[in-house]
């Protein structure tokens, strides 16, 4: 099936550029995935591991975009600027792995140009590494990052890692699917019109992490367990979801899960805080639901809430990597 990606999850992220302090961003500004995206400059990243600490990884590359995006656990953590190969060097596109990895390396191809934070995509010359980022591809085909963010990256990533190298300028909004990686058509939901769905398949992903994504447009809820939608279910609010909002699970106790803020880049100053049970209220879902959630939520699971729609086909859209000719 496809699926779609979360806004918070790029908003939850601090901008940075290669030497200069985080851009930020404020509640007054537009809060939507394609301005944050967009308004990147090059050199600029956008970083927050902290909103799925674990889980299977993934790269998705937009050449289009000039923008690398990064997966886990489902849900993006990262964002960065790209330059990508020039004419006549054009980057390759398809799904690679990551097959060697270096911090320190020299071009075997182009006068031993430094190659900082090497990450080797293929053996003819193609990688991710530090680079000079002028705002367009640029490259001798591999895929130039910011340097701050690809030490950080490459921090994060191992051996196998999926990276795919799509033309497309539109991207997923959770981590794309095989079905999604191969152009096939996703399968129809067996639902009548304007019938809201409750979904609970544990079975699919009986372990790994956690991640639970709300969606205030479309008032449903999503859980993800090792980057695999495990559950959705309608939920209802008191009020509306103005701006996104992440927190982390503290415990589970007999008064039910007791969750951690995490602070936005607006509120950088707020001291992690306990969700009071008042805020929890205002947030309704089945009862049978809950109860099964509950009894598999761990310390560490993380929920981020967005404003924006989770829906396919609005800013997600399937990404073709292989197409018969």
């Amino acid at each position: 099936m496809r699926l779609p990606l979360p806004l918070l999850l790029i908003l939850g992220l601090a901008a940075q550029p290669l030497a200069a302090q985080p851009q930020t961003l404020t509640p007054a500004q537009p809060v939507t995935i394609e301005a944050v995206i967009n308004a990147l400059k090059p050199g600029q990243y956008l970083w927050a591991p902290q909103l799925a600490p674990a889980g299977p990884m993934m790269i998705v590359v937009s050449l289009a975009k000039q923008r690398a995006y990064i997966y886990r656990n489902g849900v993006i953590i990262g964002v960065s600027t790209i330059s990508s190969g020039k004419a006549g060097k054009a980057t390759p596109t398809g799904v690679f792995t990551i097959l060697q990895k270096k911090v320190d390396h020299k071009s075997n191809l182009y006068n031993d140009a430094p190659m900082p934070y090497m990450q080797r995509l293929t053996w003819d010359g193609i990688a991710m590494h530090a680079g000079n980022l002028p705002g367009y591809p640029a490259s001798h085909g591999c895929i130039r990052l910011p340097l701050a963010f690809a030490k950080l990256l490459y921090a994060e990533t191992s051996f196998g890692l999926t990276v795919v190298i799509t033309n497309d300028a539109p991207i997923p909004r959770l981590t794309p699917t095989p079905a999604a990686l191969t152009g096939a058509a996703p399968a129809a939901a067996p639902a009548q019109p304007g019938q809201a769905l409750v979904r609970w398949t544990p079975e699919k992903a009986p372990t790994g992490p956690l991640s639970i994504i709300i969606s205030g447009a479309d008032h449903r809820l999503i859980v993800l367990r090792n980057g695999i939608e495990i559950g959705s279910t309608p939920v209802s609010f008191s009020e509306p979801v103005a701006l996104p909002a992440a927190y982390v699970l503290k415990n589970v106790d007999a008064d039910g899960a007791h969750w951690l803020t995490m602070s936005l880049p607006w509120d950088k100053a707020a001291a992690s805080r306990t969700v009071t049970p008042e805020e929890r209220a205002k947030l309704a879902l089945p009862e049978d639901f809950r109860l099964k959630l509950l009894a598999i939520l761990e310390p560490g699971a993380t929920v981020v809430v967005t404003p924006d729609t989770l829906r396919a086909g609005s800013t997600g859209k399937p990404i073709t990597v292989i197409a018969e000719q």
